[in-house]
């Protein structure tokens, strides 16, 4: 099962046929050193009990306080301009936590595919950063149910001369195709038949949005969020209407989580009872908002089927 690009753009993503190779909110494919690496010089968290679904809630109860592992992308984790942490998963992670009694949360910034090994290595207590669920992902880490659902766009120039409206027309017209690094769009555009190597990777959508202005190229993949935040600032693009991309030839949506390490199957269960409150309530929808997110990306996908039917469900 393909990754989605974090969507709100995601993690490594392969054809089963293939190596791993890291694309969007992809876990890279040294997972065990990178988890080393990245703890090197870095404070950790204690060490969890094994047992019994872990102990991490009643000691972040006790500490008052839990680390959020995010990645700095907008508008899913990140520092503002003062200072300050923000994002959909950061104030989401807010509401949740003050409600199992945990009143504060503290930001442990990092890239996007060290999200995972750090996590296993201690580094933080949970990934908020709208990492989309998958096959792949469920194998390493377990995963809330989803908060959002989300599709992709294109940023495309005004009008859309080229008539692009999903990656099959990409590869029909010959586009010069752009996305950003480690985005879930890479893997979608190689599964329609686009030329890995033919891909233009940026750094962001902001690098796409700028590609696209100047003609470097006909089309910038990203979430349907990213995109139609992005070309806001821009009088020369637009985005397309958002679409389902084919995995296994068959329409498919991404969804976001939060994910914790595998023995920590309490806090994800308490975590899960507090999120189904707020999804019931209308209170998700409300802190989402202000993030770019729409009533159509709120969601009742489960990890289970996002997983697969595997560990993180």
């Amino acid at each position: 099962m393909l990754p989605g690009s974090r969507a709100a753009m995601a993690p490594p993503i392969r054809n089963d046929r293939d190596t791993p190779r890291t694309t969007r909110r992809s876990l890279l494919a040294g997972v065990a050193a990178l988890g080393t690496l990245g703890a090197a010089g870095c404070s950790r968290v204690a060490t969890a009990s094994t047992e019994d679904g872990g102990d991490l809630l009643e000691r972040l109860r006790a500490a008052g306080v839990v680390r959020l592992g995010i990645a700095g992308e907008i508008p899913f984790g990140y520092i503002d301009k003062d200072g300050e942490l923000t994002g959909e998963a950061p104030e989401l992670a807010r509401a949740v936590f003050k409600r199992l009694g945990v009143d504060r949360v503290q930001p442990v910034p990092t890239e996007f595919g060290s999200l995972i090994p750090g996590l296993n290595s201690q580094q933080f207590d949970v990934v908020a950063a709208g990492m989309y669920v998958n096959a792949e992902r469920c194998e390493q880490v377990i995963f809330a149910d989803p908060d959002y659902q989300m599709l992709d766009s294109f940023i495309v120039r005004k009008g859309n001369p080229k008539g692009l409206h999903d990656y099959q027309d990409v590869v029909e017209k010959k586009a010069r195709f752009a996305t950003g690094t480690g985005y879930a769009e890479i893997q979608y555009a190689v599964d329609a038949g686009y030329e890995e190597s033919d891909i233009l990777i940026v750094p962001d959508q902001v690098a796409g949005l700028n590609a696209v202005e100047a003609g470097r190229a006909d089309v910038f993949a990203g979430t349907a969020l990213t995109t139609r935040e992005v070309v806001k600032k821009s009088a020369r693009t637009e985005a397309t209407k958002a679409f389902a991309p084919l995995v296994d030839g068959k329409p498919h949506v991404d969804g976001g989580a939060f994910a914790f390490r595998p023995t920590e199957t309490k806090l994800r269960d308490a975590f899960n009872v507090e999120l189904r409150k707020l999804k019931k309530s209308g209170e998700l929808f409300r802190i989402l908002r202000p993030f770019g997110f729409t009533q159509a990306e709120m969601t009742n996908l489960t990890a289970k089927e996002l997983c697969g039917g595997g560990a993180g469900g």
